[in-house]
């Protein structure tokens, strides 16, 4: 296998995970959103820390509104991490399997050259 086969094939491997981490992102603004609405509606007077409400009730809904926005936010934070380094790894594979290409046309131009000057001898 060529070396530039194998980039071409991580590059398509490196597509779906990139899709995960947009996907990750996706559903972690979900269960923000969930966490946020559950302890808006069911806690009377929440306590908040920046977004995330951190005085909780004897009621069990005020623990389910905590857990859905930290494990929203974890979700977030971990989709875009995915994200970034997915891509970056792609753009990665994208260059060298330029680079490869390029070096490939040189060698099929440089023995069209060499075999023109041998029929002309």
């Amino acid at each position: 296998m060529l070396f530039g086969e194998h980039l071409h094939e991580k590059v398509e491997e490196s597509r779906p995970n990139e899709t995960v981490g947009y996907f990750l992102i996706v559903i972690g603004s979900i269960f923000l959103v969930g966490g946020l609405l559950e302890t808006v509606i069911t806690v009377e007077n929440p306590e908040w820390f920046l977004i995330i409400p951190y005085h909780l009730t004897p009621h069990p809904y005020s623990l389910l509104g905590l857990t859905l926005t930290t494990v929203g936010l974890a979700l977030i934070c971990s989709g875009i991490a995915l994200s970034i380094h997915y891509t970056r790894q792609r753009s990665w594979y994208m260059k060298e399997l330029k680079r490869a290409q390029s070096t490939e046309e040189l060698k099929l131009i440089r023995t069209r050259k060499g075999k023109k000057e041998k029929r002309m001898r």
